[in-house]
């Protein structure tokens, strides 16, 4: 018998939901956002997050969506070692967010040793597309002798945390490495303690430690390297 034209309308249109039902993507699948990679901003001893309200806001201007550009904070006073394991857990939680792949790393003073630690030690190269250090003690700094705690501890010249970080290669891993240092810098002594070996190394105007990530011509310059 033939089947009546209602019945056929019915099998073909649950044919055709049954086609779309396998097409629809898992439970719990997220979409990436295409755009630049988000920034991950990790700030120095004694700050906040907050330290990098001019740049990100250039950067929004410039393109970056606000949720791709995240600026972390965090208890400067403990070990970079510690510092470095939740900024692990700050970049996976950015990367789920968004969708991408690699995030940019951009960091003032100290904030530049637990995120080499994070690329060395951690696995994070894997994950850094670009890592920038402003005005980091990576080879340590005399002024470190000044404060007390862990950190500063660790990042007094010669400290067998520096020591540790910094043999072998200084720029391990797939990521790409930038420094900028300025001879006017008070806090990094000496000047030379920022540059980095297989880094790209950029001499600034003379500006104070904490004008370096408010510079619009540091900014410009950050910018062209991430993006």
């Amino acid at each position: 018998m033939r089947p009546s034209r209602r019945a056929a309308a019915g099998a073909l249109a649950a044919a055709t939901f049954a086609g779309l039902t396998l097409q629809a993507p898992a439970a719990g699948a997220r979409t990436a956002v295409a755009g630049p990679d988000p920034i991950v901003f990790v700030h120095g001893w004694n700050s906040s997050g907050s330290t990098w309200n001019t740049m990100a806001g250039r950067f929004q201007a410039d393109g970056w969506a606000a949720s791709r550009l995240s600026q972390w904070s965090y208890n400067t006073s403990q070990s970079n070692v510690t510092t470095a394991s939740q900024l692990a857990q700050e970049i996976d939680r950015v990367l789920a967010a968004t969708g991408a792949a690699r995030v940019d790393v951009v960091t003032h003073s100290m904030g530049g040793l637990s995120s080499r630690y994070y690329t060395k030690n951690l696995g994070g190269s894997a994950k850094v597309d670009s890592w920038v250090s402003l005005g980091g003690p990576n080879h340590g700094t005399d002024t470190a002798y000044w404060c007390g705690g862990a950190s500063c501890t660790e990042m007094r010249p010669g400290s067998s945390f520096l020591n540790a970080l910094n043999s072998g290669d200084e720029t391990p891993g797939t990521s790409r490495y930038a420094t900028w240092w300025s001879p006017c810098d008070s806090i990094i002594n000496p000047d030379s303690s920022v540059a980095l070996s297989g880094a790209t190394n950029t001499r600034t105007a003379c500006l104070g430690h904490s004008d370096l990530h408010n510079d619009a011509t540091v900014y410009d310059q950050v910018k062209a390297f991430v993006g």
